[in-house]
């Protein structure tokens, strides 16, 4: 199992930096970007700007896990969830 990032509001950037810095300084083979809600169009973001621009192509989206999970606020809410598996060649 990969190393996990999770999206959130901070800069685009921010998180191609994280995920770039762990697959080449820290060694790891792999990367998982998770992300739910609001933030899952950003982690597919992030996955396809990594894979396209950077690294040389060698870096390749391994698995994509989709699913939901029920959030008890006032009401029943179903927010949707994503995992992203980048490997690196």
């Amino acid at each position: 199992m990969g190393t996990s990032i999770k999206i959130g509001a901070k800069p685009f950037m921010n998180y191609i930096n994280a995920v770039l810095m762990t697959l080449t300084s820290l060694n790891k083979t792999s990367v998982i970007i998770k992300a739910r809600g609001k933030f899952t169009s950003r982690a597919i973001d992030i996955a396809q700007v990594v894979t396209k621009r950077y690294l040389n192509n060698s870096i390749k989206i391994e698995d994509i896990s989709l699913g939901s999970y029920e959030f008890k606020a006032n009401n029943r809410r179903s927010i949707s969830t994503i995992d992203i598996t980048l490997k690196r060649n």
